[in-house]
């Protein structure tokens, strides 16, 4: 094979470049640039002419080159402020996740998992984004005395919340109705004939907890039911604070007919507590869970439960997050979406 005819070297193979492009659509680099990056400011003869050459010469713009150019990472950090336990045990962080990558995955937008179950994690992550290292972060499970999402804000970081702090949340979140929520569930129970309804709570220092809590008092009192303090125990959506939670309450009230408990894993802990008493569900104990997730349906028997939408959750939060990102400054979006009860054999 005489040199004329070899295949040409690895390195004689280049890489189509913004000058090539500018050349064919007769145009400048500035013009390729503005079209690439999406900028309006380029007249539709021009973007025409550009994109027209993009396809001829197969250019793909230079990721890091875009970045330094836009300011822009194309990621997004979803921040649990949990352990790994809680996250791969509990099925709201994996529903919510599905949703939030399959909406980030539509726009091209990579997802940064970050745990930070202490305060020395949180002061190093808020470090770490104060850098620009994300265009935006999304946070699941916040508590009331959270202070990453006021620390974000500060560093004009766009960041949305799945639930809120309290009643006067100023950043952008997403939360199901979980008063209304509660409030179907035990108006179910006491539609069933029961009376001594009893609640496992999570941490009140969540918005969504005290929310169930007091959709639960709410339904007693709309029956006229003064509502019994201990009949309430204080959970942490645990399975095995679903069992303690179900322990205190059989020794406070062993006669109690029926349980809302504020999610499912603990109502699953619950199930199990009360079968090790000799109670049988729902025949002695009508059992309710919160978020109708796997675990209800795969108890013994399943799990009557309030359905929150978690994937809809996270496509709604990387939706908003998404828009804050495009325009900053143009106010912060707070999504409330509805629960319906899912009945099953439990109550």
């Amino acid at each position: 094979m005489s040199p004329a005819e070899q295949p040409p070297r690895r390195a004689d193979v280049r890489r189509p470049t913004l000058n090539a492009v500018a050349a064919l659509a007769g145009v400048g680099r500035g013009t390729v640039s503005r079209v690439i990056n999406g900028s309006p400011k380029v007249s539709d003869h021009a973007r025409a002419a550009v994109e027209r050459a993009i396809d001829e010469l197969g250019y793909v713009p230079n990721p890091a080159a875009r970045s330094l150019a836009t300011r822009r990472t194309d990621s997004v950090a979803v921040v649990v402020p949990e352990g790994e336990d809680r996250l791969f045990s509990e099925p709201y962080f994996s529903g919510i996740i599905r949703g939030v990558s399959a909406q980030l995955a539509s726009a091209q937008m990579q997802l940064l998992l970050v745990l930070t179950p202490d305060e020395k994690e949180y002061a190093r992550l808020a470090t770490y984004l104060s850098a620009h290292r994300v265009d935006g972060v999304l946070i699941l499970a916040v508590h009331s005395g959270d202070t990453l999402p006021d620390q974000l804000h500060e560093l004009a970081v766009p960041t949305v919340l799945a639930g809120r702090r309290g009643q006067g949340e100023a950043l952008g979140h997403v939360r199901a109705d979980n008063n209304g929520g509660a409030r179907i569930a035990v108006e179910h129970l006491l539609a069933t004939g029961r009376r001594t309804v009893a609640t496992i709570t999570g941490p009140l220092d969540m918005d969504a907890a005290q929310a169930r809590l007091d959709g639960y008092r709410e339904a007693l009192a709309g029956v006229g039911i003064t509502v019994d303090e201990d009949l309430i125990a204080y959970g942490d959506f645990r399975e095995e604070g679903g069992r303690a939670a179900m322990r205190e309450l059989l020794r406070r009230r062993p006669g109690l007919d029926a349980v809302f408990a504020a999610s499912d894993v603990m109502a699953s802990g619950a199930v199990l507590e009360l079968r090790a008493s000799g109670r049988r569900v729902p025949d002695d104990v009508a059992v309710v869970g919160f978020d109708d997730s796997i675990v209800a349906r795969h108890i013994d028997p399943p799990l009557t439960s309030v359905r929150q939408p978690l994937e809809e959750m996270g496509r709604t939060m990387a939706s908003i997050l998404l828009d804050e990102i495009a325009h900053r400054g143009d106010g912060h979006r707070q999504v409330v979406l509805p629960t319906r009860l899912v009945v099953r054999e439990s109550a």
